[in-house]
């Protein structure tokens, strides 16, 4: 669970970044901003469950 969140930070940080530099791919900006309330989210449900888990 914790490296899907991880990887959904990744690309909604990248996906921000791209959609900041191009006018044409503005919602991007948008999908990378939904991701990331998305990510964080599941890791403060994770966080706050107690679980500790480093597996998949």
């Amino acid at each position: 669970m914790n490296t899907l969140l991880i990887i959904a930070g990744v690309v909604a940080i990248v996906l921000l970044l791209v959609g900041g530099f191009s006018q044409a791919v503005s919602w991007l900006l948008w999908v990378g901003v939904v991701l990331l309330i998305v990510a964080a989210i599941g890791w403060l449900l994770t966080f706050m469950s107690g679980r500790r888990s480093h597996g998949v």
